[in-house]
């Protein structure tokens, strides 16, 4: 059984939601990105999304846009995510990774290639925002033959294909919570409770929710609904916040700390 397929099933034992940070891999040096996933998996994540940086994003808004052009500005690719996450499990990162990649990435290195990278990496689940489930085949292909989850976006604009999406997918549903791109938002899609329910009837899969979830009332009130939540924008804003300590190796704690405490504090 997949990893991630193993960490929902525990959680629907305790009755527990599961909490998946995101971060934009490449803003910092290796080792302090290791310790950045640490210090993410002790404050009580269950998966972590590891953002591809990229410089022509669809569904990322201005915090993670910064995040990758910051990334790429340190010659972050696909490669270096890569490594990062296998020099994170010879660390004794245990919670599942998901790699967040845009679908060039993936072309421009090869199906072949990436997915057997992604396998020995230590990868679970890969989710690709701009691929359209009408050319997804070829990339569930490669997730069935190297057992990594499918993870889809069903949108609140995506009602009517919600049966075919689903249909495709082996890790979890992620449910685009909001209109638009990425970021922090105040409030939901006023239809999010309808959505979730129309993807529960067309799937046994877990369901997590993304893209405004930034402190523990809205994650909270995310648990009601669903299997999990998705903090994307609001851990990327308190690494930037962080950056000038996180690069100064005396201080570097301090930084850590700050990124501990604002995870922690949407289960504790």
């Amino acid at each position: 059984m997949n990893l991630i397929a193993q960490t929902f099933n525990e959680l629907k034992k305790k009755n527990q939601t599961a909490f998946i940070p995101f971060i934009t891999v490449g803003e910092c040096d290796l080792q302090t990105t290791i310790e950045i996933l640490r210090e993410l998996q002790n404050a009580g994540a269950s998966i972590i999304e590891l953002g591809v940086p990229y410089s022509d994003p669809l569904a990322d808004g201005p915090v993670i846009q910064r995040a990758a052009k910051r990334a790429l500005e340190h010659g972050t690719t696909i490669f270096d995510v890569f490594n990062v996450a296998k020099a994170a499990r010879k660390a004794g990162i245990r919670v599942p990774f998901v790699l967040f990649t845009y679908y060039n990435p993936l072309l421009r290195i090869g199906f072949d290639t990436a997915f057997s990278l992604m396998k020995k990496s230590g990868i679970n689940g890969v989710i690709v925002p701009d691929l359209p489930v009408e050319e997804s085949e070829p990339i569930c292909s490669f997730c069935a033959t190297y057992q990594i989850g499918f993870i889809p976006l069903v949108a609140p604009t995506s009602k009517s294909r919600i049966e075919q999406i689903v249909k495709q997918a082996t890790g979890f549903i992620y449910c685009v919570s909001s209109l638009g791109v990425t970021g922090v938002r105040k409030e939901f899609h006023k239809g999010i409770e309808e959505l979730i329910s129309s993807i529960r009837n067309s799937t046994d899969l877990p369901i997590a929710v993304g893209f405004g979830i930034s402190n523990r009332k809205q994650f909270q009130k995310i648990s009601e609904l669903c299997d999990g939540g998705v903090v994307g924008s609001a851990i990327v804003q308190v690494i930037e916040d962080n950056l000038q300590l996180l690069t100064e190796v005396d201080n570097r704690s301090l930084g850590l700390k700050e990124i501990y405490d604002f995870a922690n504090d949407f289960l504790d």
